[in-house]
C-alpha cells in the first residue's frame, strides 16, 4: 500500500490525503446522530466547545504555522499575520453589516429570529470552511513540494501532516452539525453542513499541488486570513450565544474545554 502511494503523482497523493481528512471532518458531523433529544444546556455546552476548538485552531493551526512559514520564505511575518488576521476579521464585519443592511431594508422576507438564525449558521459555516481552505492547501503544499526535493520535505512528513490534520477536522465536524442542530436544523441536515464544511479541503490541496510554488509565498496570508475569520465568528456570535444559558459558568468550562482538546491534538501531531 505504502509502496502504491509513493509511486503515484503528487497530486493524486495530495487529493487522496485530502480525502482522508474530509472523511474525518464527516466522522465528526455523524456524531450529530447519536443526539436524541434537543437539549438546550448540552447544545449551548456544544457551541461553547466549538468556540474553544476555533479559538485553539485559530492559533495553533494557522497563525503560528504561518508565520513560521513566513520566516522560512523570508517574508515579514510580523506584517503577514497582522494583515492577514485583520483582513480575515474585517471581511466577516463587513459582510455581517450588509447582511443587516439587507434585513433592514427587507423586513417582510423573514422574522427577525429566523434572520438572527440563518446569519449565525452562515457565518459558522463560513469560518470553518475558511480555515479547511488553507489547511488542504498546506497538505497539497506538502505533498507537491515532493517533486522539486524541497529541503525539509519528505513523503512520511507529508502523511503525517495529512494525519494531524485529519484527526483535528474530527472536532470541527462536530463544532458546525451541532450549533446547527442546536439552530434546529434536522439530523440529516446539521449533517450534511457539518461535512460539506471540509469538503473544501480535496479541492485546495489538489490546488496547493498544481501551484505549490507561487501558492506558497501567499500561503502564509491564507492562513492568518483563515484565523481572523474564525477569531470573529467565535467573538461576535458563539460565545455570545452560548452565555444566554442559565449555566454560564459551566458554558465557560466547555469553550476551555474544547480548547484544551484542540491545542493537545495541535501539539501532540505538530
Amino acid at each position: 500500500m505504502i509502496e502504491w502511494f509513493s509511486s503515484i503523482p503528487h497530486v493524486w497523493q495530495a487529493f487522496i490525503a485530502t480525502l482522508f481528512t474530509w472523511s474525518i471532518t464527516a466522522l465528526g458531523a455523524s456524531l450529530v446522530f447519536l443526539l436524541k433529544k434537543v437539549n438546550k444546556t448540552f447544545m449551548d455546552g456544544m457551541l461553547g466547545f466549538a468556540a474553544g476548538v476555533m479559538i485553539a485552531a485559530s492559533f495553533w493551526s494557522l497563525i503560528i504555522p504561518g508565520i513560521d512559514l513566513a520566516n522560512n520564505l523570508g517574508i515579514n511575518s510580523l506584517a503577514i499575520a497582522t494583515l492577514g488576521f485583520m483582513t480575515g476579521g474585517l471581511f466577516l464585519f463587513i459582510g455581517d453589516n450588509i447582511y443587516k443592511f439587507y434585513i433592514k431594508n427587507h423586513p417582510k422576507n423573514k422574522k427577525e429570529s429566523q434572520n438572527d438564525k440563518l446569519k449565525r449558521c452562515l457565518m459558522l459555516i463560513l469560518s470553518i470552511t475558511l480555515h479547511n481552505i488553507p489547511e488542504g492547501l498546506a497538505i497539497g503544499v506538502a505533498f507537491g513540494s515532493l517533486q522539486y526535493g524541497l529541503e525539509g520535505s519528505s513523503l512520511a512528513g507529508a502523511i503525517a501532516l495529512a494525519l494531524g490534520i485529519g484527526l483535528q477536522n474530527f472536532p470541527e465536524g462536530s463544532a458546525v452539525s451541532f450549533p446547527l442542530r442546536r439552530e434546529g436544523y434536522s439530523r440529516k441536515k446539521a449533517f450534511f453542513l457539518g461535512q460539506a464544511s471540509g469538503i473544501v479541503e480535496p479541492i485546495a490541496g489538489v490546488l496547493g499541488a498544481l501551484l505549490v510554488i507561487k501558492i506558497r509565498f501567499i500561503l502564509p496570508f491564507f492562513l492568518c486570513l483563515a484565523a481572523g475569520c474564525m477569531i470573529y465568528v467565535v467573538i461576535a456570535e458563539l460565545v455570545p450565544e452560548s452565555q444566554t444559558n442559565k449555566q454560564k459558568d459551566l458554558m465557560a468550562l466547555f469553550t476551555l474545554i474544547g480548547f484544551v482538546v484542540m491545542m493537545i491534538l495541535d501539539i501532540a501531531l505538530g
